[in-house]
């Protein structure tokens, strides 16, 4: 059963829930007490996350597919000869900001205004930005093939360069170091950094209603925080002589571009009137309302139609006794009643 939540909890969430205007938070309160319950809402999704599922396992066997080797000649190397360094942003720090990080503000979110449509369309909607994005990324690389600023000391360790008669490179260095130096376009920490950030930007947008024309400026600092770290993640691929920029301007833009749509699925946008709550939930709310409305309407004719049975009754009552007091009975005779009557 639904725990029902005490009156200063209630209180709390309202004191805590950002964004939302004082006459909204009582009927929000009440409309989120006969929300359906979390395994409900799993199941109602059960596809969207078999498809997640899919979609995740895809990204993962890409990561099995050589890229397509791209010809490089003895000429091209001017710009690829930048020194082999290690990641300023290591590879496991990533999910850590993109998708840790949003996960726990949803939870956060979640324990203030106890909404289980926001944080279940939150963290499906991060999950799928992050998937698709990974996926999208992961297959252009393989199918570009370019090669990374650093290539040439990956192709050739000891800086000894070799070429065929065609003048493209033969590397003699590891292949999996080699397979590597030709996933350059695009960057998959940028791509994932603005995917994850992105979509965090703009679910706070709509929570703290940071375009509700009043000019909060302060507002817009906090949505711009998370885009402006994944820029300095994408700047220091391109420090760390990983990526060309070009491949960090294609990372951001893939990233953003499917965060944004991932999010226009389940929310609706952040300058909207209602950018602060996901769609189930107005669609939940706007439920609640019309059963409320009708059971109001249900009152007034059940109290009518008691009213006129009970009139009806007290008629039929009144016929009846009329009708013993006129009636003889079986062992009087009419003359008898009228003599007694007299």
């Amino acid at each position: 059963m639904r725990r029902r939540n005490s009156g200063f909890l209630s209180f709390l969430k309202g004191i805590f829930f950002l964004g939302v205007p004082q006459h909204r938070m009582r009927s929000q309160i009440t409309s989120n007490m006969m929300m359906s319950s979390g395994v409900m809402v799993a199941r109602t999704y059960v596809y969207d996350w078999l498809i997640l599922m899919v979609i995740v396992v895809i990204g993962s066997l890409l990561h099995l597919i050589h890229p397509f080797y791209r010809f490089v000649g003895k000429d091209m190397m001017t710009n690829l000869k930048y020194p082999l360094k290690s990641n300023t942003v290591p590879f496991w720090a990533v999910p850590t900001y993109a998708l840790l990080l949003p996960m726990v503000i949803f939870v956060v979110m979640y324990l203030r205004r106890r909404d289980i449509y926001d944080l279940h369309h939150a963290l499906l909607g991060l999950f799928y930005s992050a998937s698709v994005t990974t996926v999208i990324t992961n297959a252009i690389k393989l199918a570009v093939g370019r090669p990374r600023p650093d290539f040439f000391w990956r192709c050739f360790p000891d800086g000894k360069d070799v070429y065929d008669q065609l003048g493209n490179v033969i590397c003699h260095g590891k292949r999996s170091v080699i397979d590597e130096g030709h996933k350059s376009f695009p960057s998959g920490h940028t791509s994932w950094s603005f995917t994850g950030l992105g979509f965090l930007s703009l679910y706070l947008a709509g929570k703290i209603k940071a375009f509700d024309r009043k000019g909060h400026v302060a507002k817009l600092c906090i949505i711009f925080l998370p885009l402006l770290v994944a820029s300095l993640v994408g700047i220091s691929r391109v420090d760390d002589y990983w990526h060309h920029w070009q491949d960090v301007f294609a990372g951001g833009l893939l990233g953003i571009t499917v965060a944004g749509l991932c999010y226009l699925q389940f929310f609706p946008p952040p300058y909207h009137a209602q950018g602060w709550g996901p769609y189930a939930y107005f669609e939940e709310l706007e439920l609640s309302r019309n059963a409320q409305a009708a059971n109001a309407a249900d009152v007034p004719d059940a109290q009518a139609m008691e009213t006129q049975n009970e009139s009806h009754l007290d008629e039929q009552s009144g016929i009846g006794c009329m009708g013993l007091t006129l009636s003889p009975t079986p062992d009087q005779s009419p003359q008898d009643m009228e003599s007694g009557g007299r």
